[in-house]
């Protein structure tokens, strides 16, 4: 792998980061027309599975086709992770305050850390632990955690959405082995997507299109909503899978929650406490240490 192609994947783990920022936009937008998370989710997932496989069948026809032996990873990371994690996610903030939601699903880096090392061996080194406690502690104060009304059942399905998302980039690395991302996007919506029908009321779904008093401008809002928030970022976070370290990923795409909070100061009019502002700055310390040169490198053959 060239050196230019290294020095891209950090920078793709940022950008899918920045684009799953935007998601509040959209998910209260839909919301205003009556769908529910569950329906908003599956909304999403199935519009961006029909994008990943036009380009599938543009870029690369063969990738439509899996292994059978390779069935059980796919649905792993399209129902175990996609579809799980974003259930669970939509879950939690039901049971608990949306902070304390957003703070267990960003357990993730620590959940991919002990699953690379467990599985890849990757090594734990100071640098990646310093990050990961930056990364970590940054979130906390970003979404200014409170820690009231937290129940066992809660903080247990919070974990689980945590888990769910960090099992993306295990079994992302995985997939990565043996298909292209596109085919590996493609495969994961299409098994998200054909789970999510089975949870969110078709019917219901349909009764809200049918009453929109403005219908293109709604199905316009549903596409720019896959587009933003599942087909660009879930393609570049794969692409940057083939060069970065899942575990080291993972800590970089905790740049979503800092994305989403300037997101609703400067869109919502949300305020900006001096908590918040610290929480960035460790956010922006942790992706900085991790793209620090570390001292001797060894020439790429």
């Amino acid at each position: 792998m060239g050196k230019s192609n290294r020095a891209l994947g950090p920078v793709l783990i940022l950008l899918a980061g920045c684009f799953w920022g935007c998601m509040g936009i959209f998910v209260r937008r839909l919301g205003a027309y009556g769908f529910d998370a569950i329906q908003i989710v599956s909304i999403r997932v199935t519009l961006a599975a029909a994008v990943f496989w036009l380009v599938l069948l543009v870029r690369e026809p063969a990738g439509a086709r899996i292994r059978l032996r390779d069935l059980p990873l796919f649905l792993g990371l399209g129902l175990g992770s996609v579809l799980f994690f974003t259930v669970c996610y939509f879950a939690a903030i039901t049971m608990m305050s949306l902070s304390t939601a957003a703070i267990l699903l960003y357990t993730s880096p620590i959940w991919i850390m002990l699953m690379s090392v467990l599985f890849f061996r990757e090594r734990l080194n100071r640098r990646k632990l310093l990050a990961l406690g930056l990364a970590f502690a940054g979130c906390v104060l970003v979404s200014g955690i409170s820690g009231e009304g937290i129940t066992l059942p809660g903080l247990l399905i919070g974990l689980c959405s945590g888990i769910g998302y960090g099992l993306y980039s295990i079994l992302g690395t995985v997939a990565l082995r043996r298909y292209s991302p596109y085919a590996v996007t493609a495969w994961t919506f299409l098994l998200a997507a054909a789970g999510s029908w089975l949870i969110a009321r078709p019917g219901e779904m349909f009764a809200h299109f049918a009453a929109a008093p403005d219908l293109p401008a709604l199905l316009l809002l549903c596409v720019l909503t896959a587009l933003v928030t599942a087909v660009v970022p879930f393609l570049a976070y794969t692409l940057g899978l083939r060069t970065v370290e899942a575990s080291r990923a993972g800590i970089l795409a905790t740049i979503e929650p800092l994305v989403a909070t300037l997101i609703g100061v400067l869109v919502f009019g949300e305020g900006l406490t001096l908590l918040s502002g610290l929480g960035m700055v460790l956010i922006l310390a942790a992706v900085v240490l991790l793209n620090r040169p570390q001292g001797k490198t060894t020439p790429a053959p």
